[in-house]
């Protein structure tokens, strides 16, 4: 409009449009609102002209001082309230205070659009309040805006939370809150981008994750039970977990969920081979100290589909470890019909080796904590007295430390456990001899039926 210093030298709107915008900062908190509100129906000239950023700026700081100057600015965390209350005797009361005052503006906010609370939080994190904060109040409105929306209102909505959750720390907003936009949102078109980042975030803190959470329904057109393709997705995410190496502890945590979920999943008629086979490689060998409930799920999946090809199943079963079977898991898999033979025959074997190993240790403890008297007598006599004098020996010393009571109290122990384990191999080497038996005759069988048929 040119209406500047050089149109006019007292009326000049430019220089008193410049004031005005300088003045925000000392609005008051409800001009601001004001202001926002009547900035929402004209985004693009508010935008353009400054107006909005400045009033965001302005209600963002405000928002600053107040967190800061509020004793709750982080009472969701801890680790930092119990640091700074260690030494403070504050009632529960004046907690719920304290925590009220920190989110006074949570409903003067919901006046907002999507749009500007994406604006807004961009502001708030960019002065540093607290996260926990910030993901209080998204929650906040989402549950307050949702409820009259319409669905691709409430679509708008939540894509806008997603996307500014994905920009606070992880760890500040819960797994399980993470899990209800998931359900909210399987009813939804959300876009692909918005699908992902919720999808890493959940992934992030599977750890925290329970079983109830991951029984996730197929999608539509689907003939399978539950959403495979989902927990692989999240397990993805929580193995690169940002880039960072995941600790073993969340990683034995979530070994032990995908156990139990994919027994869950196992009776399922629907669940092809291949994903069952890439819920079972999902997790590095690490992660499992022990693969006894692997097994099991694995028996139940090959008892369901009994069709199953051999090819099938030796595929499925090359990812069980079975040197982290425990005896009765390798007996059992032994006698059961459903496995391969040569799985088997390699929990046979895995089952010898460790008999071998305690034994190799068991002697190592001898030797290593024989008295030096019984070393060189039984040194100078021949190999078929060593026992005899060893035990002589241990005999005729009634007066033994107390290290030496513990070792032999844990010889004990091992040599029985050697004992059961060398019953649990004969069993299951009786076991093959009639598998082997019993193979044999089949085959000589089906060789001589031509002849007999002749």
């Amino acid at each position: 409009m040119e209406m500047n210093k050089s149109a006019s030298e007292k009326h000049n709107l430019l220089e008193q449009t410049e004031k005005s915008l300088e003045e925000i900062k000392y609005w008051t908190w409800q001009e601001l609102l004001i202001a926002l509100k009547q900035c929402q129906d004209f985004l693009l000239i508010a935008n353009s002209a400054g107006v909005l950023g400045r009033c965001l700026d302005s209600l963002a700081g405000r928002l600053a001082l107040t967190s800061e100057s509020s004793p709750c600015a982080s009472t969701s965390s801890p680790d930092s309230s119990s640091v700074r209350f260690s030494s403070d005797t504050r009632s529960t009361e004046s907690l719920k205070n304290s925590f009220t005052r920190s989110t006074w503006w949570f409903e003067d906010l919901l006046l907002l659009s999507p749009k500007l609370v994406e604006m807004v939080t961009k502001s708030m994190v960019s002065r540093n309040i607290d996260h926990v904060i910030i993901s209080k109040f998204l929650l906040f409105y989402h549950k307050s805006k949702s409820s009259a929306a319409t669905a691709d209102e409430k679509c708008k909505i939540v894509e806008t939370i997603i996307d500014m959750l994905y920009t606070l720390d992880q760890s500040s907003v819960s797994c399980k809150s993470l899990f209800g936009f998931l359900r909210v949102s399987l009813s939804l078109n959300l876009s692909k981008s918005s699908r992902s980042k919720l999808e890493s975030m959940i992934g992030y803190q599977m750890d925290q994750a329970t079983l109830d959470n991951l029984l996730v329904p197929s999608p539509h057109g689907t003939n399978y039970l539950y959403d495979v393709n989902l927990v692989l997705r999240f397990l993805k995410a929580f193995i690169q977990r940002g880039g960072f190496q995941v600790s073993l502890m969340p990683m034995q945590k979530v070994a032990s969920l995908m156990d139990l979920y994919m027994a869950e999943v196992a009776p399922d008629p629907c669940l092809k081979p291949s994903k069952f086979l890439a819920l079972a490689k999902a997790l590095p060998d690490s992660a499992r100290e022990s693969q006894d409930k692997m097994y099991r799920a694995i028996d139940l999946y090959f008892e369901v589909h009994a069709g199953l090809s051999e090819e099938d199943k030796i595929k499925i079963c090359c990812d069980l470890n079975y040197e982290k079977l425990s005896a009765e898991a390798c007996l059992h898999l032994s006698q059961n019909a459903k496995f391969p033979s040569n799985s088997a025959v390699q929990a046979l074997i895995s089952q010898q080796f460790k008999v071998k190993s305690l034994l190799r240790t068991t002697n190592n403890y001898k030797f290593e904590n024989d008295p030096p008297c019984s070393f060189n007598k039984t040194e100078k006599k021949g190999k078929e007295d060593e026992a005899n004098e060893q035990i002589i020996l241990y005999a005729g010393k009634p007066d033994l430390s107390a290290d030496n009571e513990k070792l032999r109290a844990h010889l004990q122990v091992m040599q029985c456990r050697v004992m059961e384990l060398e019953k649990v191999c004969r069993k299951m080497q009786t076991q093959m001899a009639k598998i082997m038996k019993s193979k044999v005759s089949r085959h000589s069988n089906a060789r001589s039926l031509p002849k007999l048929c002749s």
